[in-house]
């Protein structure tokens, strides 16, 4: 597989061509791009009289129903034991779905954010300045589930520690061997160069074995 040592893309490969060989669950969603008709439009009004002739044409370059549905997947987390974990793929991007033992979770829970590299939760859900500790960064109720876009922060590589035999780093998380980034199991930088946290998509869960992300 055309990738460098953490997953990172090599001879422009897409993250969609790296992992839909390795995802357990794959599901690609590019958000609709309207920069094409916000300039075509813009042509046809400066055109009078080319605005009425040009309009079917630009109507057609809108996204139907079915591809913005794509802007959010749904997947099915039964299969996913404790302990084990599933990437599935959104808009393009890599999504870590982890089922955390008790034992990851304390472990995330007993961290004190003052010591964090990056203090704040990278949580869509949540305002900007929202602390990093555990709860800001799952769902009250579903604490032993954690989903985060699965892309270092540091390169844009694709860290280790989805497969149960990839290391997971000193902090029994998420490891980038590229530059040596380690994540905790709250998906925290605790070690390394990345900057920033993992980032936290916009989901919901549906029921206790279905989520919906996006």
């Amino acid at each position: 597989m055309a990738a460098g040592p953490c997953g990172r893309p090599l001879g422009g490969f897409s993250y969609l061509e790296i992992l839909e060989a390795e995802a357990l669950v794959a599901t690609d969603a590019e958000e609709p791009d309207r920069r094409d008709f916000l300039i075509l439009a813009g042509g046809a009004f400066a055109a009078v009289g080319g605005a009425l002739s040009l309009w079917p044409f630009i109507d057609q370059m809108n996204p139907d129903a079915g591809t913005q549905a794509l802007a959010s997947i749904e997947v099915d987390i039964s299969p996913v034991k404790e302990g084990q974990a599933i990437t599935v793929l959104w808009r393009g991007k890599p999504v870590f779905i982890r089922h955390r033992t008790p034992k990851e979770i304390e472990e995330a829970k007993a961290v004190d954010v003052t010591t964090l590299r990056d203090e704040y939760a990278r949580n869509e859900d949540l305002p900007a300045d929202a602390l990093a500790t555990d709860v800001n960064r799952t769902k009250a109720g579903h604490e032993n589930w954690i989903i985060m876009i699965g892309i270092c922060t540091h390169l844009g590589c694709i860290p280790k520690g989805q497969a149960l035999g990839d290391k997971k780093g000193d902090y029994d998380g998420w490891f980038c061997p590229c530059h040596g980034s380690h994540y905790d199991t709250a998906g925290r930088i605790r070690k390394g160069p990345a900057p920033r946290n993992l980032e936290v998509p916009v989901y919901e869960y549906l029921s206790d074995t279905k989520l919906k992300i996006g």
